[in-house]
């Protein structure tokens, strides 16, 4: 039997690194000049006129929504396993919560620190970035869900938040490619990662029949799956440029998640026995939509364009919970608990590839010259690109994500392997009880008890009836 006590080793770990966090945020993080007190004296100098410009007031819902997907979407979502919904949604909690203040420190090192004073700037589009990250961290979770200890997954968080912020700066800095709602960035990073791990992490003798659903656990993971569904298009739309990208941004996807229902359902009726749907395709293939729009989403598509999008990924997600995840297990030893390769892996490698086309197709006709170098950013060392070769930097994009993702995920499956963290035996994965005090089921002791004189009994710590 494996030691799966974390009285010490948990504790411990939490205490250490939140430690860690408040000493590197006094060090490094400050406000930035939206959030800072001497706002008022700034706008003066810029003669704004408004409060009202201040980018808290652009950006806050956005976030609102941003923050419920990580936290209550991605949370619930998983909570499909019958013995498994105190660990889906509380180490769902437990790593975010982590890996945003993580990610602001990581993201800022890289993205806005001022050289000037060595400090590291945050505002609303830095909470909005660090929970992109933090959803990353929570598309792996469901590729090793169940299989391991919390110890596991806070260091799975704290090497994929780093290299996640790595592979952002490279794609998004170096390259200059766009991926707006993070079809490279965060479903194909943290899919492949995710997966990598679980191979690395393969358990012969895994109880099957513990990783399978019962009709309430279906019926919460739903909550899950309409959380991420009703608020996918400010997902997508939360960081870009105000006014039209922003708003295309939300009717690209907006259109490509509802084609992606239809087909995903009318796919799981048509090749299930008897016609019947199955809920799984319906909480994960209807968001593919989503996910595939991740990288074009602020890009002129149009919106049939979307729809297309939606009814491919639509039915590349749902034929994959079909066919593909069962050979990928017995072939390639990948236990992928919640399908994240259906949902996250191939949407987002095909919504990477829409992106590609889509940037390598762009006319100054469609866009006209502003727009253009407004929505691949052409400016600067990136003045002379041209549309087709934005297509080729946005492809090696996608490659960069690749190889970072694998091979991150390999290097912290390994780490992970190694034998004190606290792991579930294989007979014991898949259950609450491992690591959390779980309530007495209600109906559990009415095997134990019977009536006298229509008075019920029930047995105490001697075996004896009481009233």
């Amino acid at each position: 039997m494996k030691d799966t006590l974390m009285r010490w080793k948990l504790p411990i770990i939490c205490f250490i690194w939140q430690l860690a966090m408040i000493i590197l945020f006094g060090v490094f993080i400050r406000y930035d000049e939206e959030a800072n007190a001497h706002w008022n004296v700034i706008r003066r100098i810029r003669n704004i006129t408004s409060a009202l410009e201040n980018d808290f007031y652009f950006r806050y819902p956005s976030f609102q929504d941003v923050h419920v997907m990580v936290f209550v979407g991605f949370g619930f979502l998983m909570t499909f396993l019958k013995r498994y919904g105190f660990g889906s949604v509380g180490f769902n909690f437990l790593i975010a919560s982590f890996s945003i203040q993580w990610a602001l420190l990581m993201q800022g090192w890289f993205h806005s620190l001022d050289f000037s004073d060595g400090k590291i700037k945050i505002g609303v589009e830095s909470l909005i970035n660090a929970d992109f990250s933090a959803a990353s961290v929570a598309i792996a979770f469901g590729a090793v869900i169940g299989k391991v200890s919390p110890i596991q997954l806070l260091i799975m968080s704290l090497f994929q938040v780093t290299l996640y912020a790595v592979n952002e700066f490279i794609i998004l800095t170096v390259l200059g490619a766009k991926d707006a709602g993070g079809a490279m960035v965060i479903h194909v990073f943290g899919a492949y990662f995710g997966l990598t791990i679980t191979r690395i992490l393969y358990r012969t003798n895994l109880d099957q029949t513990k990783n399978e659903s019962v009709y309430h656990s279906d019926l919460f993971a739903m909550i899950g799956t309409l959380y991420l569904w009703l608020f996918w298009p400010s997902f997508n739309s939360a960081i870009s440029n105000h006014g039209d990208a922003q708003h295309r941004a939300v009717i690209n996807t907006y259109c490509s998640l509802a084609s992606s229902v239809l087909i995903a359902i009318a796919i799981s009726s048509l090749f299930e026995k008897k016609g019947k749907i199955d809920m799984v395709h319906v909480q994960n293939a209807t968001l593919a939509g989503g996910v595939a729009l991740g990288t074009a989403a602020e890009m002129m598509l149009t919106p049939y364009g979307s729809l297309i999008v939606g009814v491919l990924s639509g039915a590349v997600s749902t034929l994959g919970f079909i066919y593909l995840s069962p050979l990928l297990e017995k072939y390639l030893k990948i236990q992928d608990t919640c399908g994240i390769h259906n949902l996250h892996g191939m949407p987002g490698v095909m919504g990477a590839i829409v992106g590609a086309v889509t940037a390598a197709a762009a006319t100054e006709g469609v866009y006209g010259r502003e727009g253009l170098i407004e929505a691949f950013g052409f400016e600067g060392r990136f003045a002379d690109r041209t549309p087709s070769v934005q297509g080729g930097y946005q492809a090696a994009a996608l490659c960069v994500t690749l190889l970072l993702s694998v091979g991150g995920g390999a290097v912290v499956g390994f780490i992970l392997k190694l034998p004190f963290w606290g792991d579930p035996s294989d007979e014991n994965c898949f259950e609450d009880e491992v690591y959390w005090k779980v309530p007495v089921d209600e109906e559990a002791p009415l095997r134990n008890v019977h009536y006298e004189n229509n008075e019920l009994k029930k047995p105490n710590s001697n075996g004896d009836t009481q009233q």
